[in-house]
């Protein structure tokens, strides 16, 4: 009994014992490892101070960059580099702008090339220039230390980086200078209402994407303007205008105020290149379009010119098309006047149909109305200096006595009469009784003619000769007067038709000087 109560007292004793070894033996490795690991970073540190020691062309500046490096990977580049999380970090920023690449009014895109200018102060990156050979500034690479996050707000451009890489020169008082080259493609609103004489302003905003006022703080560097010293004059545009300006915005997303750095930009178009290529074409075109009006309206050429004139213009609007935006708000107000003219030609050429008409009229037709006579021959002849003919400007006033004689047979006798008397006159001249060719109505009754002699019936067969003859005359005198009276109204069409032909060159003339006036003086 007393043997086993003593070994079941004992269990307790050695499980105590063989738990105190295990934390021993514990312990005594852990301070072994962290002994040697101190020992190894040592050996290291000798090292490198014997290898920077042995290398006759370690410069000092190097050995600053390498202990500024150094110091700033055991902090880390992520963070701000403040000492305290409420210090608010000011951001100085500033653009050079150095050459207007491309402004892509179809697809609104703006191509530039600049160089930004970021400033700021950095506390890891001090040094006392007096134990280092007196040097106050260093150049480290920009991968190696902390940079603002501003970016470009309304980037157009597929991208990842548009910077190049650049060293940041650093003062010893923390001072960190960064002008990294970049070629921006930034978003603009094109308005190609006045193109090829238009205004166009585009505007650049900076701000950093993540950290807030309270945080990051964006200031100008000097001028609050694009810096323009070293700008490469464009072949296209003219800078107008180079202003800026500090925005602070509030975003539904977030209460603290998040301030950016505008930069507006207003180019002007040069117009030397579009003044050849669409100005003076189209201005050729237009007084072409004139001259159509001008052309004969019997001449076929009329027609021909004016759908020559008709492809030109539609020429022209194909190669404005390449110029402007597809989905523009408002097309240019030089498109409208092609179309505006497109729609004109057609007219003209319409109208050319009608004059044509108009002067072949006569040909078919009997003589024009009376209200169109008295509206374009005796009105609007004088006015636009149409010599008016005076058989057309007559015609009114010897109507009757020319449509009398030609329709009425009652007049017709009086005519045969006179001709009677003529006849007579001439009978006498030549020796013959003009008794013989009295007229039918006066000749004596047959039964006291029943003994005719040979002279009387040789004198009636030449008495019916020249009524015959005289038969003849009248009606190549009705022809001949007929054919006089189709000229006449022939040329009274004519005549219309120059009249027309001028009103509508006038109304033409009317309508294109005032779209001008509209289109492109109106505001």
């Amino acid at each position: 009994m007393d043997t086993r109560s003593s070994i079941v007292l004992d269990k307790p004793v050695v499980l105590d014992r063989a738990f105190r070894i295990t934390v021993t033996v514990i312990i005594l490795v852990l301070t072994m490892d962290f002994v040697l690991s101190d020992q190894e970073k040592s050996l290291l540190d000798d090292a490198e101070v014997e290898l920077q020691s042995s290398v006759p062309y370690m410069s000092t500046e190097k050995r600053l960059i390498s202990s500024l490096l150094k110091t700033y990977a055991l902090q880390g580049t992520q963070g701000r580099p403040v000492r305290n999380t409420s210090d608010n970090m000011i951001v100085y920023f500033g653009l050079s702008l150095i050459q207007i690449l491309d402004l892509d009014e179809s697809n609104q895109v703006l191509k530039a090339s600049m160089w930004y200018r970021y400033e700021w102060n950095d506390i890891l990156l001090t040094w006392d220039p007096a134990m280092h050979d007196n040097i106050k500034s260093v150049m480290i690479p920009s991968d190696k230390i902390w940079l603002p996050d501003i970016l470009l707000y309304n980037f157009a451009d597929d991208r990842l980086k548009e910077q190049r890489d650049a060293l940041c020169i650093v003062q010893h008082t923390g001072d960190v200078q960064w002008m990294p080259q970049a070629i921006l493609r930034s978003s603009c609103s094109i308005d190609t209402k006045y193109f090829p004489f238009d205004l166009q302003t585009c505007w650049l905003k900076f701000g950093s994407w993540t950290y807030n006022g309270n945080k990051l703080n964006v200031e100008f560097v000097a001028q609050h303007a694009f810096d323009l010293s070293d700008y490469v004059l464009s072949n296209e545009w003219d800078i107008v205008d180079n202003t800026a300006v500090r925005n602070v915005k509030y975003y539904n997303c977030c209460p603290e105020p998040f301030p950016d750095l505008t930069f507006h930009l207003t180019l002007k178009r040069k117009t030397a290149f579009y003044t050849f290529i669409l100005i003076l074409p189209c201005t050729l075109l237009s007084l072409l379009t004139l001259v159509i009006f001008w052309v004969p309206p019997e001449s076929p050429a009329k027609l021909q010119l004016g759908m020559s004139v008709f492809v030109a213009f539609f020429f022209l609007l194909l190669v404005l098309a390449d110029f402007t935006p597809r989905a523009a708000a408002s097309i240019p107000l030089i498109g409208a006047y092609f179309c505006l003219s497109l729609v004109m030609i057609t007219l003209s050429t319409v109208l050319a149909c009608v004059v044509a008409n108009m002067y072949m009229r006569g040909v078919r037709v009997d003589r024009p109305p009376r209200w169109m006579r008295s509206c374009t021959v005796s009105g609007v002849a004088k006015l636009f200096g149409v010599d008016v003919p005076c058989s057309a400007g007559h015609l009114n006033r010897k109507e009757k006595n020319c449509e009398q004689w030609s329709t009425n047979n009652g007049s017709r006798n009086v005519h045969k009469l006179d001709d009677f008397k003529m006849a007579k006159v001439r009978l006498l001249d030549n020796g013959i009784n003009p008794r013989m060719f009295a007229q039918p109505e006066v000749f004596e009754t047959p039964e006291r003619d029943l003994d005719l002699s040979p002279d009387k019936l040789a004198s009636a067969a030449l008495v019916e000769e020249v009524r015959k003859i005289h038969e003849l005359l009248l009606g190549h005198q009705e022809k001949k007067h007929l054919v006089e009276v189709q000229t006449k109204y022939l040329k009274e069409w004519q005549l219309i038709a120059c009249i027309t032909d001028r009103i509508f060159f006038t109304g033409y003339l009317a309508v294109n000087i005032i779209t001008i006036i509209v289109l492109f003086c109106g505001t």
